[in-house]
């Protein structure tokens, strides 16, 4: 698969990268018998060019307390750009909320919550979700197990 201004350097950094983002230049370089400069610098243009968003450690969610993963998809009643708008902004100040995506079908919203336990959600949903404007309904779906959770996209 080619990408648009990628060539198959570029892909081969990306996929390592996205393996391991703790790579360095030299250990890239090696793997892809490139000099370091050349990484170096094809690194920082697929920064610049918004190919790598930004780089992250991925955490064990149950070491630091965080067990409890909810989905919770919400209804809005009211579809204004405003409304919407609003709910975004004010989700998007909740730490619990790892992620929050705007969908298509019977509900507006999905929130991916991560919580220590269900005391904590409880806490979350009726002192944060709950008193946000205009949420018809809410249903939360909690996690038992974890079959497959990554973060690189096939390229």
């Amino acid at each position: 698969m080619q990408l648009p201004e990628l060539d198959t350097i570029d892909l081969q950094i990306l996929r390592l990268l996205q393996k391991d983002a703790s790579l360095t230049n030299k250990e890239i370089a090696f793997e892809l018998e490139k000099s370091v400069a050349t990484i170096h610098e094809r690194i920082r243009k697929l920064k610049e060019q918004g190919y790598i968003k930004k780089i992250v450690a991925l955490l064990d969610r149950k070491k630091i307390n965080r067990g409890l993963i909810a989905f919770s998809q919400v209804l809005l009643n009211d579809h204004t750009a405003k409304t919407l708008k609003t709910f975004e902004e004010e989700v998007s100040r909740f730490p619990e909320v790892m992620e929050c995506f705007q969908m298509t079908g019977t509900f507006d919203f999905i929130l991916r919550i991560a919580t220590s336990d269900m005391d904590a959600y409880h806490d979350f949903y009726r002192n944060k979700l709950a008193t946000l404007p205009n949420i018809t309904t809410v249903q939360s779906f909690f996690v038992l197990s974890e079959t497959k959770s990554i973060t690189a996209y096939p390229i």
